[in-house]
């Protein structure tokens, strides 16, 4: 090591930087080294990293003597381990890092990150490491294919050239660009200002007023903040260890790295203990007379002293004019402000340590926390404590507004990482955060010199196909179907809910009957509304919470099963609240609010007795609040029945208003699901079929009821067909809008589905939509051809798409007609000035809709409006 050369040799390429032009020169040189070394592979980068940093750390002695000597700072022994640790470390530390092309391809989500340098690095360096930043910043570059270019503090450019050149030559020797690393022969202000302009990033260490100009230049900056580390002593800590590490940490390289101690703070009834340690290992605890003197030596005119940095005890004690022993490894002041205006409590980059006595924990961080406000927000704080004092150790973490948290450790040595702890990045350059005004909270490495270019391929999310556990149909299977819930699931007591008309009108007898047979006590609900409300959903939820039933048995049309699906919820989870559940979200994988698990307390049993809604199978619940008036439909796969029963023995007496409304309803389903963003083969089969059921029976339905009960049970299936594919492509822009005119004027849900399904299929057949819906398996508008489809499944074919479309409109615009459906929403004694007073609130809840986002073609407002209106008169 002695013979290794430390003096800058000029070649005759090298250019000599002193003023604006040369700099200009270095800069164009190496930004084309740069532009070659970009293109070098992992292996080649690898190999040359390796060289340089063997070169660095064989020239670790002789680099360390030339800092001490140039700058009169610091402890040659310990700057070699400094030099060392940023050889040694930093390459143990990136040496299998990919930092060319190709980083990382993950196959199956087809995402590739591509690392690419950012260019040309401007490296600002410190008087107090001069040698050792210098290696470790030129080795990041040479490991992220950057060019560097160093500004050395005019104090320290002798030792700062020695190693950039050291590092430089092994570069060039092993392979890299001859001129990939630069520097400034002749440090000035403006040079340093012109290297931060014309450089790509920053990468700056130094005092304060350096770092807000790198943050001030218009470029990226990489700087740090200023430390004052404090330091806690808990009762329970191991005093030796406590001491010895403070110690250690204080007087290593006379305490010039910024995450040394600059303060300890201790719990009173160890503080005696703790002082004779620190007095017993050598160090000096100042006198009343001679604290005043070391405080006038430490600031002058309010900034650190800089013929105190870097220098020993013995030789500050000797500039303050105080007599203290030649071995003396650190002057202690006992103090007690922990205010900027006190000296002591400042950062002092020498072993010169503030010493406070705490009564409490509490206090003890209160003044650590000041401590750390006044000077070292975001660098560096330290606890000394038993490690079971977990609590403790928490709250130390909550109150300290710093990156690094060093527990039992030195925190010079702990605070650059990969001493003391094992997961901190090791480094030499140590972000603060915003806390200390830096744009990284961590130790700055080779990710913070990468841009990484993310390679994204399109893929398609994973699709589901969901429906209760157990389907049963055929016209008379209720009777076995409730069967399960006394021989197989041995079910205690059932909660049945219904309308107030369905249980008037006897349609509970069956059901009752057969639970008495099982000898399953019950009881029943039927304060529910044709549109149920939240204020009836609770009352539901109350009774169940006193009756404690294991088995909900819904009977009747959408609405006693999507209000028994909501009291279902609001029994096993009485802690929900129903806006959290009523919150939209974009994918139901992904919602904010995620539902709570349901079937903990009682399996659901859903029985429909209209043809229409197939809430039956779907994880939808629509209900209104009817304070304002606002429909909320929610969706959540826990919302799923666990048991449907379709039995069209519950259907034969339907009225025929609902006949006609719940079959207009289920073709909607079956025409949104169709061409929803979120259609599937899985869900198109069962949609096609719902369709073909109800063009094929609804009119026979409606005309002659139970006489037809052929007719009554295909439509029964084609509900639930209809009920299954929506439920997992979800619907559209028309239940959107029908569900707030049915909210705002009364009308029917079918019914308002019936007024606005041909409307919504004009509007989104347009072959160029102003937008479309968002969804990765939605590739390209194509909801005219989806509408094809399904007329050509029903036998219905014109000329080309757009006549066809046009039949198959006119096929549904007769078969509303043939059912009783009115042509207007005027013809609902809807009066105009009520309908145009609320249609701007329509408008924009429809657009908020759950149901908008599956839609093919992504609304705008204001064509919602227009819709609104053409329904509503008729154009």
């Amino acid at each position: 090591m002695a013979n290794v050369n430390t003096e800058p040799e000029m070649k005759t390429t090298d250019i000599l930087v002193e003023d604006l032009d040369s700099f200009q020169k270095k800069l164009a040189q190496v930004r084309e080294a740069q532009k070659l070394y970009a293109e070098y592979s992992q292996e080649q980068v690898d190999e040359i990293f390796k060289a340089a940093a063997i070169a660095a750390n064989m020239a670790r002695i002789p680099l360390a003597k030339m800092a001490v000597e140039e700058t009169g700072m610091g402890v040659v022994e310990d700057k070699v381990i400094k030099n060392h640790y940023a050889s040694e470390y930093i390459y143990n530390t990136y040496r299998n890092t990919k930092t060319c092309g190709e980083i990382e391809y993950d196959p199956a989500y087809g995402l590739r990150r591509i690392a690419e340098p950012i260019g040309i690095i401007g490296a600002v360096i410190p008087t107090t490491n001069p040698t050792s930043t210098a290696i470790f910043k030129a080795l990041l570059c040479l490991k992220t294919r950057n060019g560097i270019i160093i500004s050395p503090h005019p104090r320290a450019k002798l030792s700062t050239i020695a190693a950039a050149k050291i590092v430089l030559e092994a570069a060039v020797k092993a392979g890299a660009p001859e001129h990939i690393i630069g520097w400034i022969d002749v440090p000035s202000l403006e040079l340093t200002n012109e290297l931060m302009k014309s450089s790509d990033t920053i990468l700056a260490t130094g005092g304060p007023g350096m770092v807000k100009a790198a943050y001030s230049s218009g470029k990226p900056a990489l700087g740090v903040g200023a430390g004052n580390t404090p330091v806690i002593i808990d009762s329970t800590a191991d005093i030796r260890l406590a001491v010895n590490s403070i110690i250690h940490s204080k007087t290593f390289d006379n305490g010039m790295i910024c995450a040394s101690e600059q303060s300890v703070t201790v719990l009173s009834d160890i503080y005696d203990a703790v002082r004779q340690e620190f007095a017993d290992r050598g160090c000096y605890f100042l006198k009343e007379d001679e604290i005043e003197k070391v405080r006038k030596t430490i600031l002058i005119n309010g900034s650190l002293n800089a013929r105190i940095v870097g220098q020993s005890a013995y030789r500050i004690a000797q500039l303050s004019g105080v007599t203290v022993p030649e071995k003396t490894k650190i002057l202690i002041g006992e103090v007690e402000s922990v205010d900027i205006s006190e000296e002591f409590a400042h950062e002092k980059l020498s072993p010169v340590l503030a010493m406070y006595k705490a009564e409490s924990f509490d206090e003890a961080l209160q003044k650590a926390a000041r401590l750390v406000a006044d000077g070292g927000y975001g660098h560096t704080s330290s606890l000394f404590i038993h490690p079971a004092e977990l609590e403790k150790i928490q709250k130390h973490a909550h109150a300290m507004k710093t990156c690094r948290i060093l527990i039992n450790s030195p925190s010079s040595h702990g605070g650059i990482g990969d001493l003391y702890n094992f997961r901190m990045t090791p480094s030499m350059t140590l972000g603060c955060g915003s806390w200390g005004g830096n744009s990284v909270s961590e130790n700055v490495g080779v990710k913070h010199l990468l841009n990484i270019k993310n390679v994204a391929e399109r893929r398609e999310n994973m699709l589901w196909f969901r429906t209760p556990e157990k389907v049963y149909f055929k016209k008379g299977c209720m009777p076995l179907a409730l069967d399960e819930l006394g021989t197989i699931m041995h079910k205690k007591k059932a909660f049945i809910v219904i309308d107030s008309f369905l249980y008037q009108n006897g349609y509970v007898t069956s059901i009752e009957r057969k639970l008495d047979e099982m000898n399953i006590q019950h009881t029943c609900f039927y304060d529910v509304k044709p549109d149920p409300t939240l204020s009836s959903a609770l009352e539901g939820a109350k009774a169940m919470r006193l009756f404690e039933p294991d088995v909900i048995i819904a009977l009747g049309g959408g609405s006693a099963m999507d209000a028994g699906k909501i009291m279902w919820v609001l029994y096993e989870h009485p802690e929900v609240d129903f806006m959290d559940m009523a919150m939209r979200f974009m994918d139901i994988r992904k919602r904010i609010y995620p539902f709570p698990t349901m079937g903990e307390k009682a399996y659901f049993v859903a029985i429909p007795t209209s043809s229409g809604t197939g809430s039956e199978v779907t994880p939808f619940a629509v209900i209104t609040d009817e304070k304002t008036n606002i429909k909320y439909p929610l969706a959540d796969y826990e919302l799923l029945p666990d048991m449907a029963i379709i039995d069209a023995d519950n259907m034969m007496n339907q009225p025929k208003g609902l006949t006609s409304a719940s079959g207009i309803d289920a073709l909607t389903h079956a025409l949104e699901a169709y061409a929803s963003i979120m259609a599937t083969e899985y869900t198109d089969g069962l949609a096609l079929k719902a369709m073909k059921n109800i063009f094929d029976y609804l009119p026979a339905a409606y005309e002659k009821g139970a006489a037809d009960p052929i007719a009554r049970e295909k439509m029964a299936t084609a509900s639930t067909l209809a009920g299954m594919a929506f439920a997992n492509a979800f619907l559209g822009v028309c239940h959107s809008m029908a569900h707030k005119l049915g909210a705002y004027h009364h009308i029917p849900h079918g019914v308002a589905n019936a007024l606005l399904i041909t409307y919504v299929m004009r509007y989104n057949a347009d072959p160029v939509p102003p937008k479309m819906g968002t969804f990765s398996q939605y590739q390209y508008p194509h909801t005219l051809e989806r509408y094809c489809e399904c007329a050509h499944f029903l036998g219905i074919n014109g000329k080309d798409d757009n006549e066809t479309l046009d039949l198959f409109i006119q096929k549904i615009e007769e078969l509303k007609e043939a059912c009783g459906i009115r042509k207007t929403i005027a013809d609902y004694g809807v009066k105009e000035e009520d309908f145009l007073a609320s249609l701007d609130e329509m408008v924009e809840n429809a657009f908020d809709d759950q149901c908008t986002g599956a839609n093919p073609r992504y609304p705008l407002m204001s064509e919602i409006r227009e819709m609104y209106c053409k329904a509503y008169y008729g154009k």
